[in-house]
């Protein structure tokens, strides 16, 4: 017997095994919506803020010079 687990986004019971093929989602619209959540910053992760200056790459000189 597969395990059952509850659907992210909506709460639906979805079984875990190779007849979900969204898994842990109910459904493909249940896993856009996840997505999308993510994507709007809706959902964070809990940790210390970085420094502004460790999130930029480093800037590069302009390269002088022309092509020959």
């Amino acid at each position: 017997m597969a395990a059952r687990v509850k659907c992210p986004t909506c709460g639906k019971t979805v079984a875990w095994d190779g007849s979900s093929p969204h898994r842990p989602f109910c459904s493909e619209r249940c896993k856009t919506t996840d997505l999308g959540a993510w994507a709007a910053e809706r959902y964070r992760i809990a940790g210390a803020p970085l420094d502004q200056a460790e999130e930029l790459p480093p800037s590069e000189e302009p390269r002088g010079g022309t092509a020959h």
